[in-house]
């Protein structure tokens, strides 16, 4: 459909929306004029009919090429044809589902059409006012539940005052069927007229030429009952004729005792096709049914109904006799198979015989004439349903179609089209929900939107099936959302689901969530190391427990009585070296600890503080810049394109726009006490006696000079005077050298 208009003169105005210059769609003009828009400056492309919150209905309208998708071509020749029917485009700004007659524009071919069927519906219903609304015009039948035509081609009974003509609309509807009417009221078409009386001629025709039944009124038995007996009957009749031929094979022929026998012990009331197997009378060797003996009882009820209807007063019977009663049957059987016009059989012959007689068929398709000359004017009704539904949906089709206005717009309360409701989790409301058709293709492009996003599956015990909702996390930190955690949905009607999470995408949330992430990350990986170190020794020593059990008794050598248990000696060496090791390690890790804290406390207090803001900032920074670049590029297109849609233009979530699609629970500022709180010292009380504490043991340190690598030496003097006695022991020892040669 090549409708878009390249002679853009149109004077558009624009405005940022979503961290993107995008076109102001503010008055009924601008959408008279979007086929002058250039399609580049769409924000979409294309999107689907279905799974978005507008009425499905008005989406189907238009859809004018009716592939299943909205496309700029659609939403352009829409509103071409929307403008055209109003005096001021502007009305369509108010999203109404009315409208009144004033407004619409009689001078165009549209305009005049629908003000035509809206002023029939008004009369229709007669309504006083000149308001037509979607809740007038969605129920048809109403509509035309007090007119006599209506356009459809089919007469009811209201469709006339003639009682002939009522009594054989009604009699072609109990015949025939019938069809819905637009008044909801079952009715006949010129087919079914001419059908009808079809159907009474014929009836007519073969009652006319009736056979008389051989056998009054259980002719028709009779058949039944010859027809399931002929082959039996024959049988018996070439078994007698193969006696005759060989006599020695009579009792071949007949029926087999041994036969009998095999079924005599079983209930035979289940045995009845065994039974019915048999010959229909014994075969005595003459070619001839004895009808005074018995027949086999699984076909006597029939064979009786024969025997009293054609053979009353006779004692056998031939072959050629049951033959001629077959012909007695032919031409009254041939008659029957000829019925016609069986679907007024029910009227009675009397009534088909009136009907013929007074020949309405001119009258009532005369009658479906004037009715189908309403076609176009009762067809422009139905359009008037479809101009009130585009009528209200389309500026806000608009506002998400070409700028994504809705999206970005101040007010919570106002939604785009493919939000479709709220997920409440871990403490936070999750504006930004989406439904998808396909998890597994929507997820694989979803990481590159850079959101945090959860998939669940959504259940209503009300409701068929299950939803599949994607809802991204813009708040908050990461918490326990993990897959299997529960949750709540609230679809935009308010209905509660019951919501599970089945997949996580994990992107940042926040700079600040970011912050934490790595140590975050390091103890998880300290908690997975010590499980796991955990879990392998407890194996190994599992493992090494059940060897030692299972190859202790062939190991241990035969206990001998008379020597007495050896006590394990004490290797004191060994145990030593262990020693030794412990205190090295203790030592070592000591003198860093002690290196450390010399590092630590020669820096001066504001010092101090920028080194461990450092510190903080090398391990948590990378995270917070990186976090804080893909933040600024989150896009909900990747979400929309895997919906379906064709999305034109980057849509941004800046960091406060982001903000405002979680909610997270916030509670007032109380002092509030925990009944359950462990009872013992108040607060204040412990924090004086920690104080304490920590002088104490300062002073212990301070006093065995153990601080004086901070300029803070023991005041006892015998830490102070070492280096004296160092000296005098020194001198002492020079003097007893030069001594010594003396002597």
């Amino acid at each position: 459909m090549g409708i878009i208009n390249k002679d853009r003169r149109y004077k558009w105005e624009y405005e940022s929306i979503g961290g993107s210059s995008r076109v102001r769609i503010t008055s009924g003009e601008d959408i008279a004029h979007l086929a002058e828009l250039d399609p580049k400056m769409w924000t979409v492309l294309s999107c689907p009919v279905n799974g978005l919150e507008i009425d499905e209905k008005s989406l189907a309208y238009m859809d004018c090429d009716g592939d299943g998708k909205l496309r700029v071509n659609d939403v352009v020749c829409t509103s071409k044809w929307l403008t055209a029917a109003l005096k001021n485009p502007d009305v369509i700004l108010e999203g109404k589902g009315s409208i009144n007659l004033s407004e619409l524009n009689q001078d165009t071919e549209v305009g005049k059409k629908l003000y035509c069927s809206a002023r029939q519906i008004i009369e229709n219903l007669g309504k006083k006012d000149s308001v037509v609304s979607l809740e007038e015009t969605k129920d048809i039948a109403a509509i035309f539940a007090k007119t006599r035509f209506n356009g459809d081609g089919i007469i009811t009974e209201s469709s006339t005052d003639d009682a002939d003509l009522k009594a054989v609309i009604a009699a072609a509807v109990s015949s025939m069927g019938g069809v819905m009417d637009r008044s909801g009221v079952v009715g006949i078409n010129a087919g079914m007229i001419e059908d009808f009386y079809k159907a009474l001629a014929d009836y007519a025709a073969w009652q006319e030429a009736a056979v008389a039944a051989p056998f009054g009124d259980k002719t028709d038995a009779a058949i039944d009952a010859y027809n399931a007996l002929d082959a039996k009957v024959k049988d018996f009749f070439m078994r007698s004729k193969l006696a005759v031929f060989s006599p020695d094979s009579a009792a071949a022929l007949d029926v087999q005792t041994a036969s009998i026998a095999s079924i005599s012990a079983d209930n035979l009331t289940g045995k009845t096709e065994e039974i019915a197997a048999y010959p229909i009378a014994r075969i005595t060797g003459r070619p001839e049914i004895d009808l005074t003996s018995p027949v086999n009882p699984a076909w006597a009820s029939r064979f009786d109904l024969i025997r009293t209807v054609a053979f009353e007063g006779k004692t056998v019977l031939t072959e050629a006799e049951w033959a001629a009663i077959g012909a007695q049957f032919a031409s009254y059987v041939a008659w029957k198979n000829a019925k016609a016009g069986a679907s007024v059989e029910g009227l009675g012959l009397e009534a088909v015989k009136k009907f013929i007689d007074q020949d309405r068929k001119t009258a009532l398709l005369d009658l479906v004439a004037q009715d189908a000359a309403l076609a176009e004017e009762a067809a422009n009704i139905e359009m008037v349903d479809k101009f009130l539904h585009i009528l209200r949906d389309f500026y806000r089709l608009v506002r998400n179609f070409v700028t994504l206005h809705d999206f970005y717009d101040k007010d919570k309360k106002v939604n785009a089209i493919f939000q479709s409701g709220r997920l409440i989790i871990d403490q936070r409301e999750c504006r930004f929900c989406m439904k998808v058709s396909d998890m597994v293709k929507h997820s694989a492009s979803a990481a590159t939107s850079g959101m945090f996003l959860v998939y669940c599956d959504c259940t209503n015990k009300t409701k068929p099936g299950k939803l599949t909702i994607v809802a991204a996390i813009t708040v908050g930190e990461v918490g326990d959302l993990i897959v299997g955690k529960n949750a709540v949905y609230y679809d935009n009607a308010g209905v509660e689901w019951d919501a599970v999470i089945t997949k996580v995408v994990d992107n940042p949330i926040s700079v600040s969530q970011a912050f934490w992430s790595p140590y975050r990350r390091m103890a998880k990986a300290v908690e997975d190391l010590i499980s796991k170190n955990a879990a392998d020794k407890d194996a190994k020593i599992m493992k090494d427990a059940t060897a030692k059990i299972n190859t202790a008794p062939a190991a241990l050598p035969a206990a001998d009585a008379s020597k007495p248990a050896q006590a394990s000696s004490f290797d004191i060496a060994k145990f030593a070296g262990i020693f030794a090791a412990i205190g090295m390690a203790f030592g070592m890790i000591g003198t860093a600890l002690t290196a450390l804290a010399k590092g630590i406390f020669a820096l001066k207090w504001w010092q101090l503080i920028l080194a461990f803001v450092g510190v903080m900032l090398v391990i948590s920074g990378p995270a917070m810049v990186m976090a804080w670049l893909k933040l600024r590029r989150r896009n909900i297109a990747p979400l929309l394109n895997a919906n379906g849609w064709a999305v034109n233009a980057a849509s941004k979530i800046s960091i406060p726009f982001g903000e405002t699609l979680t909610d997270a629970a916030k509670y007032p500022k109380l002092k509030l006490k925990d009944p359950y709180a462990r009872k013992g010292i108040a607060p204040w009380k412990k924090f004086v006696i920690s104080m304490s504490a920590l002088v104490a043991v300062l002073v212990v340190l301070w006093i065995f000079n153990l601080l004086s690598w901070a300029k803070l030496p023991s005041p006892l003097p015998r830490y102070n005077d070492v280096e004296v006695v160092e000296d005098v022991v020194e001198v002492a020892d020079t003097t007893m050298v030069e001594v010594l040669p003396v002597e």
